[in-house]
């Protein structure tokens, strides 16, 4: 089944907003189990989620169906203990917390400070009978005042100004989606430093780097408050990045938290790459294998990405349970259940590009550093690469010599 949710009926509805009349064209979808009036899309305007008086963008199913296992697997990691709440803190058309609610059975928080979307939203929660709590108030106000389980931030763009408020709040897991991937991996430079306080670094393993400057950015606000922020699974899909972390309160596990933090250093010249640990850069004048002068990206996490305990249960969920695209979201965390834990990853077929090689099956080049005595992993950030603790001179090697092989 396709991302894109299954269309039941269109009709018009007029709604009477504070002396505000508001024509609001919608559609019945079905996502997951749940059925959730949204916008009608012009799907000839150059960004259709944009063209409704609300947002609603249909290909992010597959966002929420991960979104909707891990609050599953998180529930039932707290069972027997009292229902979890949780807020969306941006809801718009408010389908991820209606999901949350109705297939996790989470105690559920919707807001929004559109007039529109908070209609929208309680029209919804009226029609499934759902005992959500739905608020029309501004998000980073709401979440300074108020305690949740679960904190999730799903905003149209950056997250940044609402990490803060979000770190404040959330006791037990924060959710953040971030869609300004140029900033964040180094493509627009001068903004992922201004929204991060980070150097970002536009590699092959920029979708990487720029989901560790997120985490690391969220962890950095989360330690001011006394708390530990660990991800337990991440992702990169198309245009956003995706983060779920866990939150424990304590000043000694803040401190520990903080030792992940680092900074990558890449040699562009010859593609080496190495981490430091440490809130300041500490560099060598030059790259170990060519000489040349390395660039670097940071502080940005250098932790495990991932809980395996947590991608079991959510993929558990996933492959148990009734979601749209069920197919892909459990090949993705599949893929992130078994990617080696090692910062950055290499792009095999630039390298064999670079050294005038025909295509190596994938499992071939695996196989191979794990028979010289290296780890290596598939990684869901790429189709074309590989996770390894092997250093790139020795992977040039190995292509070689696979090279050479085919040839003979």
């Amino acid at each position: 089944m396709c991302a894109i949710a299954t269309q039941i009926t269109a009709y018009d509805k007029t709604y009477d907003l504070q002396n505000l009349v508001l024509r609001v064209r919608t559609m019945l979808v079905v996502e997951g189990q749940t059925a959730v009036l949204v916008p009608r899309l012009d799907l000839n305007a150059s960004y259709p989620p944009s063209s409704a008086a609300v947002f609603y963008n249909p290909t992010m199913e597959f966002g929420r169906d991960i979104n909707v296992a891990c609050m599953q697997a998180l529930a039932d990691s707290q069972s027997g203990r009292s229902t979890i709440t949780y807020l969306d803190a941006l809801g718009a058309s408010g389908i991820r917390g209606l999901r949350v609610a109705n297939e996790a059975h989470l105690a559920v928080t919707l807001n929004d400070h559109d007039d529109a979307a908070y209609k929208l939203i309680r029209r919804n929660a009226k029609r499934l009978l759902l005992n959500v709590h739905v608020k029309h108030s501004d998000a980073n106000a709401l979440m300074s005042e108020e305690r949740f389980g679960v904190v999730d931030i799903d905003p149209f763009g950056s997250p940044a100004p609402f990490v803060d408020a979000a770190c404040r709040s959330a006791s037990k897991m924060l959710c953040v989606t971030a869609t300004d991937t140029a900033p964040l991996s180094g493509a627009h430079f001068n903004a992922g430093v201004r929204r991060y306080s980070a150097l970002p670094l536009n590699t092959e393993y920029h979708a990487e780097t720029g989901i560790r400057i997120l985490i690391g950015n969220i962890v950095r606000e989360s330690v001011k408050y006394d708390k530990s922020a660990v991800p337990v699974l991440a992702h990169a899909t198309e245009h956003y990045y995706r983060v779920y972390l866990r939150i424990e309160r304590g000043a000694r596990l803040a401190d520990a938290c903080l030792s992940s933090l680092g900074f990558v250093f890449h040699c562009f010249k010859c593609g080496h790459r190495y981490v430091t640990q440490g809130l300041a850069p500490v560099q060598c004048c030059e790259c170990a294998l060519c000489a040349a002068k390395p660039v670097v990206a940071g502080p940005l996490w250098l932790g495990p990405l991932y809980d395996q305990l947590f991608c079991k249960r959510v993929l558990n969920s996933l492959e148990n349970g009734v979601f749209g695209t069920k197919k892909q979201a459990s090949k993705t965390v599949e893929l992130c259940l078994n990617e080696l834990d090692v910062v950055t990853f290499f792009d095999y077929h630039k390298l064999l590009k670079e050294l005038k090689c025909p295509p190596i099956p994938i499992e071939t080049l695996l196989s191979s550093l794990r028979s010289i005595g290296y780890q290596a992993s598939r990684t869901h950030f790429s189709g074309t690469s590989v996770k390894t603790d092997a250093d790139v001179a020795t992977l040039k090697g190995v292509l070689l010599d696979l090279c050479r092989a085919t040839d003979e």
